[in-house]
């Protein structure tokens, strides 16, 4: 599972960037930042290799396709 660590490793090196930036600024919210910017990458990836076909881009992110409708919708993501 080699992917698994390089993404990990995308988000580790993302968030010690972060870190660094604040500069002893408090830091909040990290949790939603990282999973709202993680999740909208992930599914506009995935839309386009779909060629915007939700059924399809459903099935490739393993969740029902109505909860990809409503993720697009929450995201406001163009489809």
């Amino acid at each position: 599972m080699k992917q698994q660590n390089e993404i990990g490793d995308c988000v580790r090196q993302s968030l010690e960037r972060y870190f660094k930036d604040l500069d002893g600024e408090p830091a909040r919210g990290i949790y939603d930042m990282v999973l709202g910017n993680v999740e909208r990458s992930m599914i506009e990836t995935v839309l386009h290799k779909a060629e915007g076909n939700q059924s399809i881009a459903a099935e490739m992110l393993g969740i029902n396709r109505n909860t990809l409708r409503k993720k697009v919708q929450t995201l406001n993501i163009k489809v």
